[in-house]
C-alpha cells in the first residue's frame, strides 16, 4: 500500500470517529437515530447528485449493477441504524470497537460468498482481537464492579446493535468489491445514500422527525452529516481500488480517535483495563493491515 493510501484510510478513520461523537451529541439533545440517518443520508445524496451533474458522470448501469447497488444501499441503511443505536447506548469508543470487528466479518463473507480462504494471519488475529474486545467491553463486569449479569444488562443491547452493524457492513464491503467495484465511485455513493435516505424517510414517516432541542444538537446534526458524507464518499471511491479484505482493517484506529474526542467533547472515559483491551484490538488490526504479504 502506498503512503497516500495509508494516510487516506487514517483520514477516513478520523472523520468517522468524529462523526460518531457528533452523533452522540445530537442524540443527547433530542435527535433520534432515524432522524439522524434521514438527515445525513438525504443531504449527502443531494450533494453527490450535484457532483454527478456538474462532472457529467455517466448514469448508465447494467441490470446486475442496479440489483447489487440496491442491496448495498439496503445493507448500509441497516448498518447505519444499528451503529447509531449502539452509539446512543454505549460510550462511543466502545460501540466503535465492537463494530470494528468488521474486518473479520469481511473475511467471513468473502469466504462464504466467493470461496476466498482467510489468510493465516486473520485466523491468528481473531482470538486476540476478541480477547481485547472482551476486556474493552468489560464483559465480566470487573472494572465496573457490577458483575457479568448486571454489566450485560447495561451493555448487551448496545453491543448487539454494534455487532449487527459489523455483520451488515462487512457484507456490504465484500459485495461492493466483487459486484460493484467497476461502477464510478461517485455514482455508487449516490445510489447507496439515496437508498438509505429513502428507507430512513419511510421509517421516519411512521414516527415523525425528532429535531434537536438545543443549539448543541444542531451542531451535532450538522457535523455528523458533513463528516459522514465526506468520509463515505472517499471510502467507497478508494477502498475497492485498495482491496477491501486486507486494507480496511487499518481504519480500526477509528475508536482511538473517537476515544480522545469523546473524552474531550462528551466527558466520556473508560477504565484502565478497558483501555488496554482497546489497544489490543487496535494493535491487532493495525498488524493485519500493515503486515507484508
Amino acid at each position: 500500500m502506498t503512503l497516500t493510501g495509508f494516510l487516506t484510510l487514517l483520514l477516513i478513520a478520523l472523520m468517522m470517529g468524529a462523526n460518531h461523537v457528533a452523533a452522540r451529541t445530537a442524540f443527547n439533545h433530542g435527535v433520534d437515530v432515524v432522524t439522524a440517518v434521514t438527515f445525513r443520508s438525504s443531504v449527502t445524496a443531494f450533494v453527490v447528485a450535484l457532483i454527478l451533474w456538474q462532472q457529467k458522470v455517466s448514469l448508465q448501469l447494467t441490470g446486475r449493477h442496479k440489483k447489487n447497488l440496491l442491496l448495498i444501499g439496503a445493507l448500509i441503511a441497516v448498518q447505519s441504524v444499528c451503529l447509531y443505536s449502539s452509539v446512543a447506548r454505549l460510550p462511543v469508543a466502545l460501540a466503535l470497537l465492537a463494530f470494528n470487528t468488521y474486518p473479520l466479518l469481511t473475511a467471513f463473507w468473502a469466504r462464504v460468498l466467493y470461496g476466498h480462504r482467510p489468510e493465516r494471519a486473520v485466523l491468528l488475529a481473531m482470538p486476540v482481537m476478541l480477547l481485547g474486545l472482551a476486556l474493552a467491553l468489560d464483559v465480566m463486569g470487573a472494572a465496573s464492579g457490577l458483575g457479568a449479569a448486571q454489566q450485560w444488562g447495561q451493555i448487551g443491547v448496545g453491543v448487539g446493535f454494534a455487532m449487527a452493524a459489523s455483520v451488515t457492513f462487512g457484507l456490504a464491503l465484500v459485495i461492493t468489491q466483487h459486484e460493484a467495484a467497476d461502477v464510478d465511485g461517485r455514482l455508487r455513493t449516490f445510489t447507496t445514500m439515496a437508498t438509505v435516505a429513502v428507507l430512513a424517510a419511510v421509517a421516519a414517516s411512521q414516527s415523525g422527525l425528532h429535531l434537536p432541542t438545543a443549539t448543541a444538537g444542531w451542531w451535532g446534526l450538522g457535523a455528523l452529516t458533513f463528516l459522514y458524507g465526506t468520509a463515505f464518499t472517499i471510502m467507497f471511491t478508494v477502498l475497492p481500488k485498495l482491496g477491501v479484505v486486507g486494507n480496511s482493517a487499518i481504519m480500526n484506529v477509528e475508536p482511538v480517535f473517537a476515544l480522545v474526542l469523546a473524552w474531550g467533547v462528551l466527558g466520556q472515559s473508560i477504565a484502565l483495563m478497558q483501555l488496554v483491551g482497546a489497544l489490543v484490538v487496535v494493535a491487532t488490526v493495525m498488524w493485519l493491515g500493515l503486515r507484508k504479504r
